[in-house]
């Protein structure tokens, strides 16, 4: 299955696509004693692992209750940063209770700015992060959790809808605001349930603008498996974003929203499915 995954240059159309509007956002948009401080809370609720694949090993970042559901969390073209670690904290609190797992797909980079984070994932080894996922998949499965669901924002939305196809372990997905390539991987072959975000302003033609989200229901229903593709009125991409950190990065990036409600949507339905396959 690994070997129908594509290079990264299946990158391409989404990095150009987010760095349209990158050239406003820089270091010096986000304080750096504002970002360490808040990385450091983060950072603190994680017990940091090694996971071994094939011949790599890379760091991942777990949270949670050892014998509780899992949920592997993918990261944003950012890498692992506090955003994705806020997300990772709120679903293993979220009701009964989950086991997050962060794999590190950039091996300990991040991108600081919207040229870095291109940067990054223009060099992103695609399979390669299909292998790191389904690794942490296992390594929950090996580790208390009777069943482990995937889920992602942005590039890790994508990753996670592809994951639903490519990986047999998944019990469930979850994507936000992203959708594979179909050099990738096609939902029309998607094994386990999956439910989709994305916002109804969202500026990515074709990876996860409003026809995108239509295209992948489309899929869905071909492939046979429970799904849902819910579309947020005056939301655009990345609305889950709170941090005062992700909300510059947003607006800098053109995405002014701020719609509190249709987050807490997202969580409560986020919370249901997994709840749903998982429990």
């Amino acid at each position: 299955m690994l070997g129908a995954l594509v290079s990264s240059s299946s990158s391409t159309f989404l990095s150009s696509s987010l760095g349209q509007s990158s050239s406003s956002l820089s270091r010096s948009s986000v304080p750096a004693f504002s970002r360490l401080s808040v990385r450091s809370m983060a950072d603190s609720a994680f017990k940091k692992i090694q996971i071994q694949r094939d011949d790599t090993t890379f760091d991942a970042y777990v949270v949670g209750k050892d014998d509780a559901p899992g949920i592997v969390v993918i990261q944003e073209w950012w890498g692992v940063e506090v955003e994705i670690k806020n997300h990772a904290i709120k679903i293993s609190q979220l009701d009964p209770g989950f086991k997050t797992l962060i794999p590190d797909l950039y091996r300990g980079k991040v991108g600081l700015d919207a040229a870095e984070a291109k940067h990054l994932m223009d060099g992103l080894d695609w399979p390669g992060a299909v292998k790191d996922i389904s690794a942490s998949v296992n390594w929950l499965k090996a580790n208390g959790s009777k069943k482990v669901g995937v889920t992602g924002m942005c590039m890790g939305g994508a990753l996670a809808i592809a994951s639903s196809v490519l990986i047999q372990e998944v019990d469930a997905a979850v994507g936000f605001y992203g959708t594979p390539s179909s050099e990738l991987a096609d939902p029309a072959h998607a094994k386990a349930p999956i439910q989709a975000h994305f916002g109804e302003l969202d500026h990515i033609v074709g990876f996860s603008d409003v026809t995108a989200a239509r295209n992948l229901e489309e899929k869905l229903k071909a492939s046979g498996v429970a799904h849902e593709v819910h579309i947020y009125s005056g939301n655009g991409h990345a609305f889950l974003n709170r941090s005062p950190e992700g909300v510059r990065r947003r607006k800098s990036l053109g995405d002014s929203d701020d719609d509190e409600a249709a987050v807490e949507l997202a969580w409560s339905r986020f919370n249901s499915w997994m709840k749903h396959y998982l429990v």
